[in-house]
């Protein structure tokens, strides 16, 4: 079950700058073990060829590249560049995404504007190249990685990213419609409080640095009493990647150990 062979995946940020193991490292990780071939992208190309050696070390293939996927000519070259090298695209993952701090008063305008770029017209301009070559290629996957933050308010003050993450959502459904009858499914993996090399700069945003007490604040805020991993994340992602979920479609994989249940 779960396996990809013979697909090609393109997973937007897939490198972790600080180490260890994010959402998109993980699963371009996860995605070539089950046999895909990958091709990542990054801002950061050490991170980007860090994922792409683990991915080789273990007899997987993986190309990587540099690309600011906010920026149209990027997309454009990156998806040619996938093209060029295995032919197809048969997943996409749309995983970049930041948060920012802020309310509408307290928020610049550039900030806003960077939130709307980073997380919603990234997976907005990868769709606009990727879905035409998915539909004449008949059928494939797209994976947009949301945010429980879209649902609810967390107990953050990040009025762009919530905003951004459920407009997301929303642009995964209604797209994930229009392309029903054109054999390319669209859904979003909505992860709660995760625990990636990301919960240190989210501290120094949220907490004034206060590592280790933030980090015990988010275990406490979750019903199973603890954070999940990247590997939660890439399961998910998996799941609706592969066609076991072949009936699945304008969905939200909602992988939050029960937050927004408690907090309805």
């Amino acid at each position: 079950m779960l396996r990809l062979d013979g697909k090609v995946a393109l997973v937007t940020g897939c490198g972790t700058k600080a180490g260890g193991w994010g959402n998109g490292k993980a699963i371009a990780v996860l995605l070539a073990r089950q046999g895909a071939k990958v091709y990542g992208c990054d801002l950061d190309l050490e991170a980007a060829q860090a994922t792409r050696a683990i991915i080789q070390e273990e007899g997987g293939t993986a190309e990587v590249q540099v690309a600011d996927v906010t920026r149209a000519a990027d997309v454009k070259a990156l998806v040619q560049a996938c093209l060029a090298r295995f032919g197809q695209i048969d997943i996409l993952v749309n995983n970049v995404g930041r948060s920012e701090p802020g309310d509408p008063v307290t928020m610049d305008e550039e900030v806003w504007d960077e939130q709307m770029n980073v997380n919603l017209k990234s997976a907005f301009l990868c769709c606009k190249e990727v879905l035409p070559i998915m539909e004449r290629q008949g059928g494939g996957s797209v994976v947009n990685v949301a945010s429980i933050a879209g649902l609810r308010y967390i107990g953050k003050p990040q009025v762009a990213y919530s905003a951004a993450k459920a407009a997301l959502m929303q642009l995964t459904a209604t797209t994930a419609v229009v392309y029903a009858q054109r054999g390319v499914r669209l859904n979003c993996v909505v992860p709660g409080l995760v625990f990636t090399p990301l919960v240190r700069r989210l501290a120094d945003k949220y907490a004034k640095g206060d590592f280790e007490g933030y980090v015990a604040h988010r275990h406490q805020q979750v019903p199973m009493g603890r954070m999940g991993d990247a590997w939660d994340v890439a399961n998910a992602a998996l799941f609706l990647a592969s066609d076991e979920s072949k009936y699945i479609t304008a969905q939200q994989l909602v992988v939050d150990g029960g937050i927004t249940a408690a907090t309805r």
